[in-house]
């Protein structure tokens, strides 16, 4: 998988930078995606400079663009979130298999504002093609585990793409408080409706 620096680094050329320039990127990229969970595609790129302990000067020495470096961040998350669905995939039990990949991809949504704006389509464009990569993983996991008699055979695939995506809650409703977690419970009774009725 392409990495956010490499991806920088051939917008430059692939010229090899100096090492201290390598080293203001990759610490850059780390900050970005430290902000992007915890704020969302609305960060600053003074933000992400501070974070990352440079003056702006090098933000925009090193980076093209903030809507450049959200960008690349994001499809190395989306990236991720692929790869896991193809562990996935190739698992030799399908619902073994699903319920490793709604874990992960979950936790991400749950853990990473950016993450989740990206996966819900807002925010930063240029991300469809990998959407659409997801996408085709689901239904493809779904199918699987389907056709195995794991997973009720009375649910589309879509409909499973939308109850993960609603697994993760606000921190508050009705003057409760969540922990860090309810994401993990709700998955739980969602992939135990989700079981096929003869499977135990």
């Amino acid at each position: 998988m392409i990495t956010a620096v490499d991806r920088l680094l051939a917008d430059e050329g692939g010229q090899t930078p100096r090492a201290d320039a390598r080293r203001n990127l990759e610490r850059l990229i780390t900050a970005a995606r430290s902000a992007l969970a915890e704020v969302g595609v609305e960060v600053t790129a003074q933000e992400i400079a501070q974070r990352a302990g440079v003056g702006k000067g090098t933000f925009y020495r090193r980076i093209p663009s903030r809507e450049t470096l959200l960008q690349v961040v994001l499809e190395e998350v989306l990236g991720e979130v692929i790869a896991s669905a193809d562990r996935a995939l190739a698992d030799p039990d399908p619902w073994h298999g699903f319920t490793d990949f709604a874990s992960v991809y979950v936790r991400l949504r749950a853990e990473s504002c950016g993450a989740n704006e990206a996966l819900g389509g807002t925010g930063i464009p240029g991300l469809d093609r990998l959407l659409a990569e997801i996408r085709t993983r689901i239904r493809h996991l779904v199918e699987a585990a389907q056709s195995a008699g794991e997973m009720r055979r009375d649910i589309a695939w879509q409909d499973v793409a939308f109850l993960l995506a609603g697994v993760s809650t606000d921190s508050h409703t009705i003057g409760l408080h969540s922990d860090s977690g309810q994401w993990n419970r709700n998955l739980r009774i969602v992939l135990d409706g989700l079981r096929g009725r003869s499977c135990s």
